[in-house]
């Protein structure tokens, strides 16, 4: 039978519940407050050499390219042409959702076809790369929108929330009735798959998507960018979307 409980499961909980009450009433005759008990958890920890279990890390799901090619499909014939400069950006760049609003039109050099990334994850600078042929769409959606000071801005000239970006992906994907469930850190784990598959190296990935440690980055972020640049460009030529 299902969802019986044996003598044992009872015993166990027996011994877990006078174990919370013997530690508790040690808390309270020592008067720890919150810091000073979490600072004589680890200690106890060190003594009887416990250590935390290593987490398995499980490979990201990615879209097929059928998928992806009709989800972009859908985003086009929506006719928002800001959301189709947006959510291509987003893919090419591998750029997190959270740096991606906040791009200033300042941080954009459609010369080098480079952004500069202002403290991004982990308070890191770094630029990312967009496509060539991107050039001239940034190009005329920025002298188009002459009065931004974000790269995207919304109808009350605010950028765009993390959220609402979201929100976006998660329409046009329920517009696009895909079997996959799709995020905005999907395609940013899709473009770097692709670049993989396309043999960059992990170092020039790493640099891409910002995976590096600060002190790399401080190094030879500047200095190895423009080696990066052939590879990347070459790699997303391949592209469909």
């Amino acid at each position: 039978m299902k969802n019986v409980e044996t003598s044992e499961d009872f015993a166990g909980a027996n011994e877990n519940a006078k174990l919370v009450r013997a530690i508790s009433n040690l808390v309270r005759r020592a008067r720890l407050d919150y810091e000073a008990f979490r600072r004589v958890c680890a200690q106890v920890r060190k003594e009887v050499g416990m250590r935390r279990p290593s987490r398995s890390r499980r490979l990201p799901r990615i879209l097929s390219d059928v998928s992806l090619r009709k989800f972009y499909e859908v985003i086009d014939r929506a006719g928002n042409l800001q959301h189709q400069i947006m959510l291509r950006l987003m893919f090419y760049t591998a750029v997190r959702v959270s740096e991606l609003v906040s791009i200033a039109v300042e941080d954009i050099d459609l010369e080098a076809c480079k952004i500069f990334i202002e403290h991004g994850k982990g308070d890191k600078d770094r630029y990312i790369l967009f496509p060539e042929s991107f050039r001239l769409i940034l190009k005329s959606h920025l002298a188009a929108n002459p009065k931004n000071h974000y790269l995207f801005e919304s109808r009350q000239r605010t950028k765009f929330s993390t959220r609402r970006v979201q929100q976006i992906v998660t329409e046009y994907a329920s517009m696009a009735e895909l079997p996959e469930h799709i995020h905005p850190h999907l395609l940013r784990h899709q473009m770097l798959t692709w670049l993989t598959a396309q043999g960059l190296p992990d170092a020039q990935i790493q640099l891409i998507s910002g995976h590096a440690s600060k002190k790399s980055l401080e190094v030879y972020q500047h200095l190895s960018l423009s080696a990066v640049q052939p590879g990347y460009q070459k790699a997303v030529k391949q592209l469909e979307i």
